[in-house]
């Protein structure tokens, strides 16, 4: 049932009473992993955005101190994908659910006494949904910090194997994430399905993007006859071994720094 996550990370195997007896509760470190069953090309399973979650999460609990008490939650595998609706198999939530779902799982943990949540979401379309839990669970419990951090968010060198064009334009089953399946789970690629292809009409130096600071509403078949938005032709498992390493490295000090964090104090001063 753990799949990528150590046995003795996975808050699932512990029992009632290994909760009930947890020192330090307050600094413990929850991670739920956020994905999503949504079309990734004719190439990749529906399964990428949780599966890639799931195995950086566990590679980087696997590196971890065991000094630093942290654990993962069984994965959230549906997500808000309506982008791919379009496109036969994608299942997806609407955002009041997975409002929903989220805020009681994190309100169950609440309830056991941990204060320290990350989502940790694999999904692009998404992110927005988890602040927005994020914030208002700060807000209803002013001791709950709640993290919500895009996996690939984490300090990685993804960047520096990709080309210009696949950072620019590329955004959806392209190199970055093929390679990576590669690497994690090469019997699921059909690379001999993999095709390119990039939105017409957006140029790579638009400021306007499908992602970023200036977006826009978009469908993912507005962008796609195939449901790649990217380039996957060019994806090695080398590749997705780097990217592996060095984004579950990432993750390594983002833990270390949600179980270090404490809440800051706003200044307390009084006119003279």
């Amino acid at each position: 049932m753990h799949t990528f996550i150590p046995p003795k990370r996975f808050f699932s195997y512990l029992t009632w009473s290994d909760i009930q007896a947890m020192p330090d509760k307050d600094n413990v470190v929850i991670i739920l992993p956020v994905g999503a069953i949504e079309q990734h090309g004719p190439h990749l399973p529906l399964i990428v955005d949780a599966a890639i979650g799931v195995a950086v999460l566990g590679k980087a609990l696997s590196k971890l101190s065991d000094r630093i008490p942290a654990y993962a939650l069984p994965p959230l595998y549906y997500g808000k994908s309506n982008e791919h609706w379009h496109f036969p198999g994608t299942i997806t939530l609407s955002v009041q659910t997975l409002l929903a779902t989220l805020t009681e799982v994190a309100e169950s943990l609440y309830r056991a006494g941990f204060r320290k949540l990350v989502l940790m979401n694999s999904h692009g379309g998404q992110p927005q949904v988890m602040e927005i839990v994020a914030r208002d669970l700060h807000v209803k419990y002013s001791d709950f910090l709640v993290f919500p951090i895009f996996t690939w968010y984490a300090p990685n060198i993804t960047a520096e194997l990709l080309t210009l064009k696949e950072l620019q334009l590329g955004s959806h089953a392209g190199d970055a994430e093929t390679s990576l399946m590669l690497s994690i789970m090469p019997e699921q690629v059909r690379m001999e399905a993999a095709v390119a292809e990039y939105p017409s009409g957006l140029q790579e130096d638009n400021l306007l993007s499908t992602e970023g600071k200036l977006t826009f509403a978009w469908a993912t078949r507005d962008l796609s006859q195939t449901g790649i938005v990217g380039d996957p032709t060019v994806a090695t498992k080398e590749k997705g071994d780097r990217i592996l390493e060095s984004v579950s490295d990432g993750w390594v000090k983002v833990i270390k720094d949600v179980y270090a964090f404490r809440q800051p104090q706003a200044w307390n001063w009084t006119k003279p």
